[in-house]
């Protein structure tokens, strides 16, 4: 019987989050990837890249793996009941539960982050104390059967790794060079440690209007919190 991987696709999802480990899942052998939303009519990724479901919270089969990608679309995620709900109850259904960069809130927000050491997007890295993890500054992160990965490119890893754990290494190691996946950046900017202050400064500027977005989202949560109405989260 092949592996059944799903995916979350929705809105304004960051496409390369969806797409790395999805080319990676679904290049495996006896492997299958589900792309699943509420209907199946098309969605736009952050970039304007259509993208298709193939499966519905409705009628989608029992899976191994649920990824939760990110992208400026979580911030809608972060409220929306359906979405949440259908997270936690396939979590605890699947063998390992997962995300990619900002998908990692979505998680949060459907209360599986308690406890938990987790990573995501380096812009994002502040937020998951927001939901009692314990955040880890590194590109794949698991504990237990939550697998967490940094920002955008890591998801490729992520998927590596997870056919290794699933499959072998050797069938990871196949589907690499398959890909020939030798990752050599021209530049050396690729985290915040790397880069400039000017180069910092910029990305931050860029990402800044989905941030400030999110920011809002928390400063309401606490502010319901304190007044002892917590916003409905699981857990």
């Amino acid at each position: 019987m092949p592996l059944r991987f799903g995916i979350l696709v929705f809105p304004d999802v960051q496409q390369l989050d969806l797409t790395g480990p999805y080319e990676v899942l679904a290049s495996a052998k006896d492997a299958e990837v589900e792309l699943i939303w509420k209907d199946r009519n098309p969605v736009m990724s952050s970039t304007h890249l259509s993208l298709t479901p193939t499966a519905t919270f409705d009628d989608c089969r029992p899976l191994d793996v649920l990824c939760i990608p990110g992208g400026g679309g979580v911030n809608a995620l972060l409220e929306d009941q359906t979405v949440l709900d259908f997270v936690w109850e396939r979590a605890g259904q699947v063998r390992y539960i997962t995300s990619v960069c900002s998908g990692a809130l979505v998680l949060g927000a459907a209360g599986l982050l308690r406890g938990k050491r987790a990573t995501t997007h380096w812009y994002a890295h502040d937020f998951l104390e927001e939901f009692g993890a314990i955040p880890v500054d590194e590109r794949i992160v698991e504990d237990g059967k939550l697998i967490t990965a940094g920002g955008v490119t890591s998801g490729i890893d992520f998927g590596l790794a997870l056919v290794a754990r699933l499959l072998g290494q050797e069938e990871a190691e196949i589907v690499q060079l398959s890909l020939e996946y030798a990752p050599a950046p021209p530049f050396r900017s690729g985290t915040p440690a790397e880069a400039s202050p000017a180069v910092l400064a910029q990305a931050k500027k860029r990402l800044s209007g989905s941030r400030r977005v999110r920011e809002a989202i928390f400063a309401r949560w606490r502010e319901a919190r304190a007044a002892a109405a917590p916003a409905r989260i699981h857990g």
